[in-house]
């Protein structure tokens, strides 16, 4: 398996950051808005990610990660058009397209080649956070605020936790779980492009976050439940595992 180092790929990425801010600049036309909020961006992500990877004692980037990184420049430029102005809406949607249709890939070849980290899912899971983020304050801009709640939702969810530590719990697989997550960011391209009646895009835009609300709803009702089994279990038999280690 190829890797990539791990202090040169974040930089070598930064630098595709700002080669698709100049495109952009000389294409379509950036403002100083647009430049400052891909900068900043770009910074952000390489610098999380050289953090990631120390973290996670990786020596490098495989392929699968390479994927990712790539939707996450796209992402960047897609932030750097929705923070400026100038740049035309078939064009951010474009872009923001090809990046959710690249979501699967990073998965498949992270598999095919057994080289799946917590890193590439979790890396995986903020890039798609932070393009829904992008691209949901654009909508609610441009068309609806309702737009703001499918950005916003994973973000609040992880608020949540810190407060209510039972639902920083690991979930089991849920396929509808997928198809709403799936379902958000074609909603959020579609409104964004501004192709659909204003009346059609709050339907559309009501129906999407009820749909959200309905995913996290079920969620937390199983985190809620699973936390009550384990408190009722240590209530039932406290300090089972404990005096069997000190027994053994």
């Amino acid at each position: 398996m190829v890797t990539i180092s791990t202090t040169v790929r974040p930089l070598a990425g930064f630098a595709a950051q700002v080669a698709l801010l100049a495109v952009l600049a000389a294409t379509v036309g950036l403002d100083v808005w647009g430049w400052l909020a891909g900068l900043v961006y770009g910074v952000a992500l390489c610098g999380l990610l050289a953090i990631g990877l120390r973290r996670a004692g990786m020596a490098g980037l495989g392929w699968a990660n390479a994927v990712t990184f790539s939707r996450a420049i796209l992402a960047g430029g897609v932030t750097a058009m929705a923070a400026g102005s100038g740049a035309p809406a078939w064009l951010l949607v474009t872009v923001a397209a090809v990046a959710l249709a690249m979501d699967g890939l990073d998965g498949q070849i992270a598999r095919r080649t057994g080289t799946t980290t917590r890193l590439g899912a979790r890396f995986d899971m903020e890039v798609d956070s932070a393009l829904a983020l992008v691209l949901s304050v654009y909508a609610a801009v441009e068309q609806h605020w309702l737009a703001l709640f499918i950005g916003l939702a994973r973000y609040l969810f992880g608020a949540a936790s810190w407060a209510l530590p039972w639902l920083a719990a690991p979930t089991p697989p849920r396929f509808s779980r997928k198809v709403v997550a799936a379902v958000q960011g074609i909603v959020l391209v579609v409104v964004a492009s501004g192709l659909l009646p204003g009346p059609v895009a709050v339907t559309v835009l009501a129906v999407s976050v009820a749909s959200l609300a309905w995913s996290f709803g079920a969620d937390v009702l199983w985190l809620y439940r699973s936390s009550r089994i384990r408190e009722e279990a240590r209530g039932r038999w406290p300090g089972t595992r404990e005096h069997a280690l000190a027994r053994g």
